[in-house]
Parts: C-alpha cells; sequence; structure tokens
C-alpha cells in the first residue's frame, strides 16, 4: 500500500507558481517560460481551450496512461513537477499521483527528490488573476471564461 494520498499531495498557489515563474525571466522581457528546473503539466481535456500557462505541457488525462512512463523519464532532471486541471480537485491531483507513484516504482527512494505539486484552484482560478496576463498565460480568450467554468 503506498503512503501518498490525493489528501497529502502539497499543493502550490497561483502567487507562488506566478512569482517563480515572473523571476525566472530575463528583465524587461516579455516573454516567460518555467525556469529549467520546473515543469507545468496542463491534464485538462477538451476544456484546455481559452489559454493556458505560458511554457506548460498539455498532456489531457484521457492519455495519462500511457504518457506516465515518458513523462517520468523526460522530467527526471526537474526539481518540482506541478500538475494542474481546470479545478485541480479531481484529475490534476490524481494525474499527480500516478506520477509519483510511477516514479516512485521506476526510481525507488530516489523519487523523494522530486516535488509534485498540484496547482492550487486549477487553471479556472489562475486565469481569474492572470488570464490576460500576457506574460504569465498563452492563447487567453476572455469570453470563454466570462460567464465562469
Amino acid at each position: 500500500m503506498s503512503d501518498i494520498t490525493i489528501s497529502s499531495l502539497p499543493v502550490i498557489s497561483r502567487e507562488q507558481l506566478s512569482s517563480t515563474l515572473l523571476s525566472s525571466s530575463t528583465s524587461g522581457s516579455s516573454t516567460t517560460t518555467p525556469p529549467p528546473h520546473i515543469a507545468i503539466i496542463d491534464v485538462r481535456d477538451s476544456d484546455h481551450i481559452g489559454g493556458h500557462i505560458k511554457g506548460s505541457t498539455h498532456i489531457p488525462s484521457s492519455q495519462l496512461d500511457y504518457r506516465i512512463p515518458e513523462l517520468v523519464r523526460t522530467l527526471q532532471g526537474k526539481e518540482t513537477v506541478v500538475f494542474h486541471c481546470a479545478l485541480s480537485q479531481q484529475r490534476g491531483p490524481s494525474a499527480a499521483l500516478r506520477y509519483l507513484r510511477e516514479k516512485r516504482r521506476v526510481d525507488g527512494e530516489g523519487a523523494k527528490k522530486q516535488k509534485v505539486v498540484v496547482l492550487e484552484g486549477g487553471f479556472t482560478k489562475w486565469q481569474e488573476k492572470f488570464g490576460e496576463d500576457e506574460r504569465l498565460t498563452e492563447a487567453y480568450q476572455k469570453d470563454v471564461w466570462a460567464f465562469g467554468y
């Protein structure tokens, strides 16, 4: 039985994540990409419309079963991996948990060196504050979010 559960997954606030992203951008630049030590994984499915966090990787939750081993390999050197979906209540935390379990299966105790977190409130909360901030959000469509999620 695993000691990792959805309720034990740490979260990162939108403010903490935006601060990390902005602090990594070069001074005066309008382009923001995640620093090399962080990866942002967006697991929204058909609701991946209306924008996304700049530099995030979109892997629909429907593809996770076969993409998790690939993720474990490609994200090996990252210090922090952030998962999110629309609300980060189900798909995001579930994806983070599956990722962690696979990482532990492959890496054993070495898996504990990588921090895996869930974006609190998901993209819905993110876009409320940072949707129109082009340094942080790409392809934002305000009308998609006008009436809430």
